[in-house]
C-alpha cells in the first residue's frame, strides 16, 4: 500500500475534475502492483441527481480524471487507473447514500444496539431522518409481514446497507397501484 499522504494528494487532483462532471468522489485509494502503482476512484451521483452513473458517465469522469492526473504529475512512473462506482454491497453512511437506495430493502444497525429491516420509503430532508417499513419474511410461502413506518434519526444509524433483493419486486415505483404499495411497504 502506497502512503496515505500520496492518495491525499492525488484526492486533492482529481476531486476538482470528479466535481465538474457534476459527480461526487467517495474515495480514493492508491496502491502498488509490482513496479506500478494502481489509483482507485471511486465516484458517486449527487443527492439529487435523478440520473444514474451509467457506463457513458464514467467513461466521461475517467477521461477527466485521467487529465488531471497527468497534467499534476502526482503518481511517479506508469500507473493504472480504475475508476469505478461504489457498488450495491457498500454501506449507507450519508444522507444521499439512503435518498438513491429510497424504494429497496435494507438493514439498518441502531446506535442504541437494535436493528431495524425493511423497505426504505422515505429520506425527511427536513429532519435528517429516513423512514422503514418493517418487513418480516414469510414462513413456508406465506407473505411477509409489513409493519407500521419507523422513523430513525440519521444520527441514531450506526451502519446500514441495501440487502439483495431476490424475490422478484424489485424496488417499489410510484406507478404500482394502491394494493401493491401496501403488501410491498410502501405508503399510497
Amino acid at each position: 500500500m502506497v502512503a496515505p499522504a500520496h492518495a491525499e494528494r492525488v484526492r486533492h487532483v482529481v476531486e476538482p475534475a470528479v466535481v465538474a462532471e457534476g459527480l461526487v468522489l467517495e474515495d480514493v485509494t492508491v496502491r502498488k502492483a509490482g513496479s506500478r502503482s494502481v489509483v482507485e476512484v471511486v465516484l458517486d451521483i449527487t443527492e439529487d441527481d435523478e440520473g444514474g452513473l451509467d457506463l457513458d458517465r464514467v467513461a466521461q469522469a475517467t477521461r477527466a480524471v485521467s487529465d488531471a492526473l497527468d497534467a499534476a504529475d502526482v503518481i511517479v512512473g506508469e500507473y493504472t487507473l480504475d475508476v469505478m462506482s461504489p457498488g450495491v454491497d457498500r454501506a449507507l453512511t450519508e444522507r444521499r447514500h439512503f435518498t438513491h437506495a429510497v424504494g429497496h430493502l435494507v438493514t439498518v444497525a441502531l446506535s442504541d444496539g437494535g436493528s431495524l429491516a425493511g423497505r426504505l420509503t422515505e429520506v425527511d430532508r427536513s429532519d435528517d431522518a429516513i423512514v422503514v417499513v418493517p418487513v418480516t419474511p414469510g414462513l413456508k410461502g406465506r407473505k411477509p409481514v409489513v409493519g407500521e413506518p419507523v422513523r430513525v434519526p440519521l444520527s441514531d444509524v450506526r451502519h446500514a446497507h441495501v440487502e439483495v433483493d431476490l424475490s422478484g419486486i424489485g424496488p417499489v415505483d410510484d406507478d404500482d397501484s394502491a394494493g401493491h404499495d401496501a403488501a410491498a411497504g410502501k405508503e399510497s
